[in-house]
C-alpha cells in the first residue's frame, strides 16, 4: 500500500447495527439517565445541607385580653304596659304605634256611660244623706237646748246625739263613694304616664277590654339600653363591668360607652343565649329605638404566647411551630395548644416556655433538623 493511500473504512457488521437498534439501547439510556440522578440527588443533598434564611422570635408571655363584638338593638330602658282601670267598651283610640306622646296626654276612651249613672245614683246618695244629717243636727241642737233648759230627758238627748253620729258616717260613707264613682269616670280616659313612643297596640275602636288588660306599650323618653344575646361562655369569661362601647351600625362614627346594667339570671331555651343589657348614659340622637349596633367588650386577660399566624404549622395533624435549637441552630417542630386565633396572630396557651425562639417566617421551606439563618441575627 502507498503512503498516500486512503485507509479503508470497514462497516460495521449488520449484527452490530442491529444490536443498537435493539431494546438494550434503551438500557443504556436508563443508565445514563441513573446516573444524571444521582448527580441531581447529590447535589440536593448538597443544598440541604446549607443553612436556610429564615425570621425567629423570643418567645414572651403576655395578658392576653380577647375583645368580642356582638350585634344588638337599642332598646328602651323602662317600657310600660297601659290599660283600663276600668273595663268597657273602646269608644275612641287617639294614637298609633310609633307615635310619640306627652305626659298625660289621651290615648284611648271607654264609653262613660256606666260610669256617669254610678255618679249620678252616688250624687243622690250624697244629698240624701246630707239631708238626713242636717235633719239630725237639728234635732240634736234642740235637744240639747231643752236638756239644759230641764225640759228633755237625758235619753232624748242621748239618741239625738247617736242620730246625729250615725247621719255624718252615712255622709261620709257617701262622699266616698261619690269620689269613687267620679275617679271611675275619669279612668274611662287612659292616659300616658310618661312622655315616649308608643310600641305595641292591642286593641281597636269598638273592642271590649276588662280591668288591668293591656291595651297600649309605651317606651318611655330617656337613657336608652343596648340589648345582645350573649353565649354562656362569653359571659363567665368577661368581667362583671367591663366597659362596652356602642357603635351605630349604619354609621360606625356615632358611638358611645356603655356600662353593663342587666344580665339575665337564666339561658333563654330557644336561642340557647343569655341576655345581656347594656346601659348608655346620655345615648346619642342618632341612636334611635330599634337601631342595630355593635357592642364591643374585652374579656378578662390571661397569660399567653402571641405569635404571627405565619409561625404556625402542624405535625401528625396536630398545630405545631417550628422552634430553633440555640446549640445547633437546628430548627425542630413542637407541638403546642392553640387558645385562640386573633387579627394577625394565633394565641398559644401551652407548648412553649419564654426565651424559646420561634421560627415566625420560612416554615414552610424547613425539615426537621435542617440548619437555619436567622435574618438579621447579627445587626
Amino acid at each position: 500500500m502507498s503512503r498516500n493511500a486512503t485507509p479503508s473504512v470497514r462497516p460495521l457488521p449488520v449484527n452490530a447495527l442491529k444490536l443498537l437498534s435493539f431494546p438494550g439501547s434503551t438500557m443504556l439510556a436508563c443508565a445514563l439517565a441513573a446516573l444524571s440522578l444521582a448527580g441531581c440527588q447529590k447535589q440536593e443533598a448538597a443544598a440541604k445541607k446549607l443553612p436556610i434564611m429564615v425570621r425567629a422570635e423570643t418567645v414572651r408571655i403576655a395578658d392576653y385580653a380577647p375583645r368580642t363584638s356582638l350585634t344588638g338593638v337599642i332598646a328602651a330602658r323602662t317600657l310600660n304596659n297601659l290599660s283600663f282601670r276600668v273595663g268597657g267598651r273602646i269608644a275612641e283610640r287617639l294614637v298609633d304605634v310609633g307615635q310619640h306622646v306627652d305626659k298625660d296626654a289621651v290615648l284611648a276612651r271607654i264609653d262613660p256611660q256606666e260610669q256617669e249613672s254610678d255618679l249620678r245614683s252616688a250624687q243622690a246618695d250624697l244629698d240624701a244623706a246630707q239631708a238626713q244629717l242636717t235633719q239630725a243636727a237639728a234635732a240634736f241642737e234642740r235637744q240639747k237646748t231643752l236638756l239644759g233648759q230641764g225640759f228633755t230627758t237625758r235619753r232624748d238627748y242621748d239618741t239625738a246625739d247617736q242620730t246625729l253620729k250615725v247621719a255624718q258616717g252615712s255622709v261620709d260613707a257617701a262622699q266616698s263613694a261619690f269620689a269613687n264613682a267620679k275617679e271611675n269616670l275619669s279612668f274611662t280616659e287612659l292616659k300616658a304616664g310618661a312622655a315616649g313612643f308608643i310600641t305595641a297596640r292591642q286593641v281597636e275602636a269598638g273592642q271590649v277590654v276588662q280591668a288591668a288588660q293591656t291595651v297600649f306599650t309605651i317606651a318611655e323618653d330617656g337613657d336608652r339600653d343596648a340589648v345582645f344575646n350573649v353565649q354562656e361562655t362569653l359571659v363567665a369569661r368577661t368581667p362583671q363591668t367591663p366597659a362596652v362601647t356602642i357603635t351605630l351600625l349604619s354609621d360606625p362614627q356615632v358611638r358611645a360607652i356603655g356600662k353593663v346594667r342587666e344580665i339575665s339570671p337564666a339561658v333563654d331555651p330557644a336561642s340557647g343565649s343569655i341576655r345581656v343589657k347594656v346601659a348608655i348614659a346620655d345615648t346619642p340622637a342618632a341612636m334611635p329605638l330599634g337601631a342595630a349596633v355593635i357592642g364591643s367588650a374585652s374579656a378578662k386577660p390571661i397569660k399567653a404566647i402571641l405569635l404571627p399566624w405565619q409561625a404556625l404549622t402542624s405535625t401528625d395533624g396536630k398545630p405545631a411551630v417550628w422552634v430553633v435549637d440555640p446549640s445547633t441552630k437546628a430548627a425542630t417542630t413542637t407541638p403546642v395548644e392553640v387558645l385562640a386565633f386573633d387579627s394577625g396572630v394565633v394565641v398559644i396557651s401551652r407548648g412553649l416556655e419564654a426565651g424559646q425562639s420561634v421560627v415566625t417566617n420560612g416554615g414552610q421551606l424547613l425539615s426537621p433538623g435542617q440548619a437555619i439563618e436567622i435574618a438579621g441575627a447579627g445587626q
